[in-house]
């Protein structure tokens, strides 16, 4: 079960605090002495620990909808989609 809690620097939000954890919105980590790679791997690393509970990130009903949107779009053209090694081949040939 969650609960939920405000998040200090973005008021209007609310966040899913899982119960049993300790949460403190007051304590925002400070970047100003990590250098732009450092904060890099912080956020990827704090990506990872977000991404390994999907189940714990709600989502709106607007994103649920682009998510469907997306998914029968997919289903009724299958072969619109664009392979990850294509993407990536283009993303980085830029």
């Amino acid at each position: 079960m969650s609960t939920w809690s405000r998040c200090i620097s973005c008021p209007d939000a609310r966040v899913a605090i899982p119960d049993g954890r300790d949460y403190n919105p007051l304590m925002e980590p400070s970047f100003d002495h990590m250098t732009p790679a450092e904060r890099v791997l912080y956020v990827q690393e704090l990506w990872d620990r977000i991404a390994a509970e999907p189940d714990g990130v709600p989502l709106s009903e607007a994103q649920r909808l682009e998510l469907r949107r997306r998914v029968d779009e997919h289903r009724a053209d299958p072969g619109s989609a664009v392979p990850w090694e294509q993407v990536l081949a283009r993303a980085r040939a830029r």
